[in-house]
């Protein structure tokens, strides 16, 4: 299986794991690496800031300005994720598979129940983390969209620290059911699960846009909803990184103990 793509500014992970994996288009892989965040992030960027610029917006950058972001990614970004997806390439030893496994495949279980679907599970995995945050996110929200002082960064800490936590304690719990009802395909789905709770804060922004602000007008409203979805996207890769690793750790564990014929 192909190892999720979650992170654009350290390229070794990646590549790296999708050696150990059994990857053969690891090109393609470091690529995406590369433009997974900056790609989307770019695009957002592009379609605020020209907004700005039709509106005659004093927040809009000038072209030059943008110009030199962009040639700071080419000349110094790229190559290095390039750089850092070789060395993790050419440095990644063979994975270290806790017990011995089988050429072939076993067949999947497809009569199961909606709470065990993987949309269902998604909802769980991203709902939970959403909740220890809640409280939290409305302070945010108002800091940065209403202009008002934040000065709980203790507590924000803390809300930082246990959001990681939930979200690790609830994707091995939803991927320790999976393999008790015989699916193995825990990878892709772990990452998903751990990061689904970028869909709840970016859900929540529609509630704080329309119940909490005063915001109005196209140019407003494309600033916050792009910038958001940058956010949430964030938050999604984030804690699905968190997920993922969190998931292997226990697969590896568990099998370890597991004593196999």
């Amino acid at each position: 299986p192909p190892s999720p793509p979650f992170s654009s500014g350290g390229a070794s992970p990646p590549p790296r794991l999708y050696r150990q994996f059994k990857g053969l288009n690891w090109v393609w892989n470091t690529i995406m690496t590369a433009i997974i965040f900056p790609g989307p992030l770019g695009v957002i960027f592009m379609w605020v800031n020209t907004v700005a610029w039709s509106r005659a917006s004093t927040a809009a950058l000038p072209w030059h300005t943008v110009m030199i972001i962009a040639s700071l990614y080419m000349l110094v970004s790229f190559p290095l994720t390039i750089i850092g997806a070789i060395a993790g390439r050419n440095l990644a030893s063979d994975f270290d598979a806790p017990c011995r496994t089988k050429k072939v495949l076993r067949q999947v279980p497809t009569d199961i129940p909606w709470y065990r679907q993987p949309m269902a599970q998604m909802f769980m995995a991203g709902f939970l983390p959403f909740s220890a945050i809640y409280i939290e996110l409305h302070y945010i929200f108002a800091s940065v969209w209403g202009h008002k002082i934040y000065t709980l960064f203790g507590i924000l800490f803390i809300a930082f620290i246990m959001l990681f936590i939930v979200t690790s304690f609830i994707t091995v719990a939803l991927i320790y059911f999976q393999l008790a009802r015989e699916d193995h395909r825990w990878w892709w789905r772990s990452f998903f699960s751990g990061g689904s709770t970028g869909f709840f804060i970016y859900a929540y922004s529609f509630f704080y846009f329309f119940q909490r602000s005063s915001m109005d007008g196209w140019l407003q409203s494309s600033f916050y909803f792009g910038y958001m979805a940058i956010i949430s996207y964030a938050f999604f890769l984030m804690l699905g990184f968190v997920g993922f690793v969190s998931s292997m750790v226990f697969v590896k564990h568990i099998y370890s103990v597991v004593k196999c014929d």
